[in-house]
């Protein structure tokens, strides 16, 4: 008794644990997106040029992730994410310190690669940990991450608001994020490879159920994406409102998400991971045409927050169907968020270039479409419920104590 006791609680820490590094995750995307003015004026680089460095985080994210598996492999779990989480919050220093356009590039596909091994080496603990738990618990942790970037994203309003230097900012925020990082890593859980597991090969195409696991992830992405980046300026030039009510529909498709994460692991639980996306799926392509059809600010703002709130838990329940859908979590993941970070790099220019072409209404059409695709595919998902429930009781009694 006292050892299933000790277990749970073990399991409750870790938990809360990985959850910690999700927060501290998200607070280094936070601290960097407040100060990208303040780097674009260092870096003495203009709107295009900055458009175009921009590309690059993504650019080294999906050049890295699939090295993640490897150095798990071959440095246990935990140590692997200790390590690559901190080179993540110190890469946070590096944009700010580059000088020009060249440099600017290169410090951002740094910043991207460590930011996508942390990414995949930390989703894959949480899978792991959802697995022993019996339970969904992802939503919740990329609500954490959520919390994370807004509260790195206040701080670095701040920071801007005082007029302080950008690297004085980020080598604080990086001392401090490295050592909360330090500190929450110690309490995951510490799984080590089989000794008969073969390791992952350093590069290797994504598998199979990954490939259409990413697909579901890819339209919630690219209508996450579109949403931030284009419903300011949908409101604007389109329904005519003031900046400040534009920026609120930005502001309510981000709360939206960030709530439906942190209360959507009871949804999962309760209705499984296929319902609740098919649910969502609905939800969103109903926000889809309310922005498309709105004739009012209130109508389209509205129609933007059903679409945070419709797709907020797919890219978790993608992660955790591919985490159970093979036996190398990690490079399903890989695979997955590779697909997911190539969505978010094409979706704002790809919204842009389709109303060049034609307007942003048809381009928020195209939106709504692949909204509704999340309806039609989230089959595919289902993955994760069957392999957690198959895998739980003997992966319990295997690593229990050991982690």
């Amino acid at each position: 008794m006292s050892e299933v006791v000790y277990d749970k609680q073990r399991l409750k820490r870790a938990r809360i644990a990985v959850a910690a590094v999700f927060c501290v995750h998200g607070s280094v995307a936070g601290s960097f997106a407040t100060r990208v003015p303040w780097i674009q004026d260092h870096a003495d680089v203009s709107a295009g040029m900055l458009g175009l460095a921009l590309a690059f985080p993504a650019i080294g994210a999906s050049v890295a992730m699939p090295l993640a598996s490897r150095i798990s492999h071959r440095f246990g779990a935990r140590n692997a994410l200790r390590g690559l989480l901190v080179m993540w919050t110190l890469a946070l220093v590096l944009p700010s310190l580059a000088p020009n356009l060249p440099m600017l590039c290169l410090a951002l596909f740094v910043y991207g690669a460590t930011s996508g091994m942390s990414d995949v080496a930390m989703n894959a603990l949480g899978v792991e940990t959802e697995t022993r738990m019996r339970k969904s618990i992802m939503s919740g942790l990329h609500g954490m991450w959520s919390v994370g970037a807004l509260i790195g994203s206040a701080a670095g309003t701040v920071a801007a608001h005082l007029g302080s230097d950008a690297r004085l900012h980020h080598v604080l925020a990086a001392a401090t994020l490295t050592a909360l990082g330090l500190v929450a890593c110690q309490g995951v859980l510490d799984l080590q490879p089989e000794p008969e597991e073969e390791a992952p090969p350093r590069f290797s195409l994504p598998p199979r159920s990954a490939l259409l696991i990413g697909a579901v992830g890819f339209c919630a992405v690219f209508a996450e994406g579109a949403s931030l980046d284009w419903s300011a300026v949908y409101l604007r030039d389109v329904l005519d409102t003031s900046p400040g009510v534009a920026a609120a529909s930005t502001t309510g498709f981000t709360l939206t998400m960030a709530i439906a994460r942190l209360v959507g692991d009871a949804v999962v639980n309760r209705f499984g991971a296929v319902r609740t996306v098919r649910a969502g799926g609905v939800l969103a392509t109903l926000g889809g045409l309310l922005v498309v059809l709105a004739s009012h600010p209130v109508m389209a703002m509205g129609g933007f927050a059903l679409m945070g709130l419709g797709i907020a838990v797919v890219v978790p329940l993608a992660f955790a169907a591919a985490g159970h859908s093979g036996p190398n979590p990690s490079q399903a993941i890989a695979g997955v968020a590779t697909i997911t970070y190539t969505s978010s790099l094409i979706a704002p220019s790809a919204i842009g270039a389709l109303a060049e072409a034609t307007s942003l209404v048809t381009s928020f059409g195209l939106v709504t479409l692949l909204a509704c695709g999340l309806t039609i595919f989230a089959g595919v998902l289902r993955t994760s419920g069957r392999k957690a429930a198959q895998a739980a009781p003997a992966d319990a009694a295997a690593h229990g104590p050991r982690s």
